[in-house]
């Protein structure tokens, strides 16, 4: 199946007077339509700046695109001004932003709000426009939409406005939808309900999704590929299975056993990933995980990792994946 959306060797970098913060290093991946895929990572590790170049919103100064293209059904999005751009942003490609009350307008209507992207890219009137918008919130699951489209942002809760934010993301029926944190700082109740919703769209529109958390359990409930993060690159990437299942690299490795457990019963503390991720001013010369790995070799402190493919999907970036590294009878590096 053709790729909606391909991403190769993108470099995002922002100047500061610090130096030069290397955020976004060689990431490539691709999305097929009707995928769902997952972008996991600590705080920091390029997650919503690839999202924000993919929608061209890395603000220049002080960021700019180092290399790579991002190609969107087979067009090249940095070859595009930011008026051509304004064209695909809510139209094409949609985006659930990570804090709703920010990313709406306090001074206008939920319902002018979803109205304005059909006016200006679907060329709907002002009434077909309202029509739609009340439409649209019956869809993500808000009562009385009718009445409730009159309300301001404030007059929400906090669920409310995320689902206010899906509506107006999904208003034009994009191809793609990108999903930044949208999960944060809401109840596990509304959490889950907010997933089910992006799940139950994603398999009725047939919409892509790139779904961007920390959380690997709500990856887990929506993703069939998965691509984790650190320092700017990619670690691991892999079917779900495959990366939950017969994860290859020890940030993952971290991740997965720092994940709290509700089918065991034990009185041990959480795992933990001792130490901090590295300053993108001043990287590793190595691996970027190298001193938090507590399989750290040598090598890893001089070069960075190349490719290991694990099967024909399953890739890492990761030396004790190659064929010299010791392991034991499971094939587990130690």
């Amino acid at each position: 199946m053709k790729s909606l959306l391909k991403v190769q060797n993108l470099a995002v970098s922002f100047d500061t007077y610090a130096g030069e913060v290397k955020a976004v290093q060689k990431v490539s991946f691709s999305v097929k339509a009707g995928e769902a895929i997952g972008i996991v990572g600590e705080s920091g590790c390029g997650k919503s700046v690839t999202a924000h170049a993919i929608m061209g919103l890395i603000p220049s100064p002080p960021g700019r695109i180092v290399e790579g293209s991002i190609l969107f059904d087979g067009v090249d999005l940095l070859g595009k001004s930011n008026k051509e751009m304004e064209k695909i942003r809510g139209n094409e490609i949609g985006m659930i932003f990570q804090d709703p009350m920010s990313s709406l307008n306090p001074v206008l209507t939920i319902g002018r709000q979803i109205a304005e992207s059909l006016e200006l890219h679907q060329k709907m009137s002002k009434k077909e426009a309202l029509v739609k918008a009340i439409e649209m919130l019956r869809v993500v699951g808000i009562p009385c939409p009718e009445e409730r489209v009159k309300n301001y942002p404030h007059q929400f809760s906090g669920g409310m406005r995320q689902r206010a934010m899906i509506a107006m993301a999904l208003a034009c029926n994009p191809k793609l939808l990108i999903a930044d944190e949208p999960t944060t700082a809401l109840d596990v109740t509304i959490q889950a309900q907010i997933l089910d919703l992006i799940k139950s769209l994603n398999q009725k529109f047939n919409t892509s999704v790139i779904m961007i958390s920390h959380d690997l359990g709500v990856i887990a409930s929506l993703c069939s590929r998965v691509i984790v993060m650190y320092a700017g690159r990619i670690a691991e990437s892999g079917s779900a299975y495959d990366v939950f299942h017969n994860p290859q690299h020890p940030y993952t490795w971290g991740l997965l056993k720092s994940l709290p457990r509700t089918d065991v019963s034990t009185k041990e503390p959480l795992a933990v990933i001792h130490g901090q991720p590295p300053d993108l001013l001043d990287l590793p010369k190595g691996c970027p995980f190298s001193p938090r790995c507590p399989h750290v070799m040598q090598v890893c402190m001089e070069m960075y990792p190349e490719d290991s493919m694990i099967n024909e999907h399953h890739m890492t970036r990761c030396w004790l994946q190659h064929e010299s590294a010791p392991k034991n009878r499971r094939g587990v590096p130690v």
